[in-house]
């Protein structure tokens, strides 16, 4: 019996960089806390807690006064800047450079003042969404499927971006569906703004899946990327298993007929994370 791990799973370079800021400014031995969970990993964020980052919320943000805050890959709204200024609250942005593009491109899309209204295909309530819907002083339309799409005005131009980890097919989908329901001669612009990294994943981690007889996809509960993800590796092979570490893998799924397992993850799974899990199945 083989298992192997997916080379091409784990931290994309947003999250890889968030982290390795946050390791080298917890070595100066000042306290550092993070706006949300700096990784969609439970795991890993209990890695760093015990290293001594502290995770906060927004609103536990808005009372903290002259200390650093992280702010993870996901991106943050302007009121966040803005609070920190007034609480002489020192930013250490690890804000993902994909993600802050976008993030130019809708604040100028939104006070273009030409009547087009921003619509962004993500997941409600993310925090990269929150970021860039915050860029509009909260006036863009968030849709999460093609079920939505009677929100939008169609006698008035269109806008249309996309949270960074969402399906690239399911994105050309609503291009299409937009465009037709468009009425004659109102501008629709669409721009592709999902992460090539992570979606270049989905064919590659079908193909790892597909050539395993049984697979564990190893990521947080709370990882958007890793749904999307799990179920491509789903579709091509129902022996496919969630798990949140090590201690969650089933022993007995590993019957005389598997001779292959694969281990792969999203991009908020750690590689330490994969390893354990590959040392539980070998021990």
């Amino acid at each position: 019996m083989t298992v192997e791990i997916d080379e091409g799973s784990g931290f994309c370079f947003g999250v890889t960089t968030a982290i390795r800021k946050a390791e080298e400014e917890l070595s100066k031995g000042v306290p550092l806390y993070s706006l949300g969970d700096i990784v969609h990993n439970g795991e890993e964020c209990e890695r760093l807690r015990r290293l001594g980052l502290i995770a906060i919320d927004h609103e536990q943000f808005r009372r903290l006064h002259n200390v650093r805050v992280l702010l993870r890959a996901h991106g943050e709204p302007p009121e966040t800047y803005a609070t920190a200024r007034e609480n002489n609250i020192e930013l250490i942005d690890a804000t993902c450079p994909v993600v802050l593009n976008i993030q130019k491109r809708i604040k100028r899309d939104a006070q273009a003042d030409d009547g087009a209204q921003i619509v962004i295909f993500g997941q409600k309530g993310h925090a990269e969404v929150l970021g860039l819907v915050g860029q509009t002083r909260g006036a863009a339309i968030v849709i999460e499927s093609g079920d939505e799409l009677d929100r939008i005005d169609f006698t008035r131009p269109v806008r249309l971006y996309s949270q960074t980890t969402k399906s690239l097919t399911e994105f050309r989908h609503l291009v299409e569906i937009i465009q037709e329901r468009m009425a004659p001669d109102v501008a629709f612009h669409y721009s592709d703004t999902i992460c090539r990294q992570v979606a270049n994943r989905l064919e590659n981690i079908r193909h790892f899946a597909a050539t395993h007889d049984l697979v564990f996809f190893v990521c947080g509960s709370k990882s958007s990327n890793g749904r999307v993800l799990l179920e491509a590796c789903r579709a091509v092979n129902p022996n496919t298993h969630h798990v949140e570490d090590a201690s969650q893998i089933d022993l007995t799924l590993i019957t005389p007929s598997v001779h292959s397992i694969g281990i792969c993850g999203a991009t908020s799974t750690p590689a330490w994370l994969m390893e354990a899990c590959r040392d539980k199945i070998l021990s």
